[in-house]
């Protein structure tokens, strides 16, 4: 197996040291510097030098650069006795002493529907792991992911679970963190044409299973609803799931059945108003546009509350005039639930993402893409019920 970038850093400079090139008290070339010259991350250079230090063959001077150690040790032995993580995870036990891996969580947004459980789950494996966590959330903006990934690799985390923001392109950083293979692992969805170990569910087999849902229960016109698409594999495969029901029914599948220009859901549109009620005006429009629909898919569950608001305002009754369905549930403890859903283990997907953190950090081979179960809850609502969805979609 190929060394992890930081160690073939390490390796060069100890060449360059056992050969002379780099005498004693010489200057070592900074992070930025190892950085450019080896075209890998800061995260990975500064990972390099560390280990470097922790061998004793360099020595770090606040404010002046890191230099070579004046009294070296046996160079000989120096490749086997670099301490590592994988050393560290090995031979790590219950002593206060002991070295314990820190990772970074760093999360789009959580909300009882979808987050909450994960933060949970990914904060209770590393504390059975005997692993510290530092954890950000980035609202659904680029601008705070790529400052996240920054102020982790300055706290020298040892691996990151990452939930992406959603969108039609991936932040530098994040990229630079997959081409130097940092061990990293994505959850929620996978970034398409980037190899990165990923936890998520099969969305494109939920998405057909929730329509043929609805097909068995005779609904032949069914919409889909949730914000843009674009380069987004869970949204993508969902919609790819519920065309490919229409095509297994022998049915028409329509395109212009699809809404996907939803924008107040996501979170870094929660707060503005203004988006808000143009997302209510628009899936009205798209509502009375196609009076044949009787049934809706929402890609998740706040879309859903949207839906029955609007449907509601249109003096349509849910379930006796359209159903609702969407994706994930508030974990609040209502039975049965108001809208039948596709629940994922969000519990297992947080549990799975450390687990396969640790076998990176050990220098383990580990598959991209690793898929967890999900459930259909069949429920529906209930007549009179679809009040008590509109009053809650106020608070949204």
């Amino acid at each position: 197996m190929e060394q992890p970038l930081y160690k073939q850093l390490y390796t060069s400079i100890l060449e360059e040291i056992k050969t002379g090139k780099l005498k004693r008290g010489d200057r070592v070339p900074s992070e930025k510097e190892l950085a450019d010259q080896f075209k890998v991350s800061r995260i990975t250079s500064k990972k390099a030098l560390e280990t470097l230090v922790q061998a004793g063959l360099i020595e770090r001077a606040r404010g002046r650069g890191s230099f070579v150690s004046g009294q070296l040790p046996d160079l000989k032995q120096a490749v086997i006795s670099v301490p590592d993580m994988a050393t560290t995870l090995n031979t790590v036990g219950n002593s206060p002493d002991s070295i314990q891996p820190l990772i970074g969580l760093i999360l789009e947004d959580l909300s009882p529907s979808y987050g909450l459980r994960l933060l949970k789950a990914v904060e209770k494996r590393c504390s059975e792991t005997n692993c510290h966590l530092l954890f950000k959330r980035t609202y659904g903006r680029r601008d705070e992911e790529e400052q996240a990934i920054h102020a982790f690799q300055q706290l020298n985390v040892d691996g990151l679970i990452v939930f992406p923001v959603h969108g039609d392109y991936y932040n530098v950083s994040l990229l630079r963190l997959a081409l130097d293979a940092f061990p990293m692992v994505i959850v929620d969805r996978y970034l398409k044409r980037i190899e990165a170990c990923a936890v998520y569910t099969d969305n494109k087999r939920a998405g057909q299973e929730l329509t043929e849902y609805l097909l068995r229960k005779g609904h032949q016109s069914i919409g889909f609803v949730s914000p843009p698409e674009e380069n987004t594999s869970t949204i993508e495969e969902r919609i790819q799931g519920y065309s490919a029901a229409f095509i297994q029914h022998d049915l028409k599948f329509d395109p212009q059945h699809c809404f996907t220009n939803l924008y107040s859901t996501l979170p870094s549109s929660s707060l503005s108003n203004q988006i808000k009620m143009g997302d209510y005006q628009a899936l009205s429009d798209f509502i009375v546009q196609n009076p044949q629909l009787t049934a809706f898919i929402a890609c998740e569950y706040n879309i859903a509350v949207i839906l029955v608001a609007v449907l509601t305002s249109l003096g349509k009754h849910v379930p006796q005039d359209c159903e609702v369905v969407c994706f994930d549930y508030p974990d609040e403890g209502v039975y049965p639930p108001l809208f039948t859903h596709i629940l994922q283990d969000e519990t297992l997907i947080g549990r799975q993402s450390v687990d396969l953190l640790l076998a990176q950090l050990k220098g383990e081979k580990v598959p991209l893409h690793n898929i967890v179960e999900h459930k259909l809850v069949e429920n529906s609502i209930e007549p009179g019920q679809a009040s008590s969805v509109n009053e809650l979609s106020k608070a949204h």
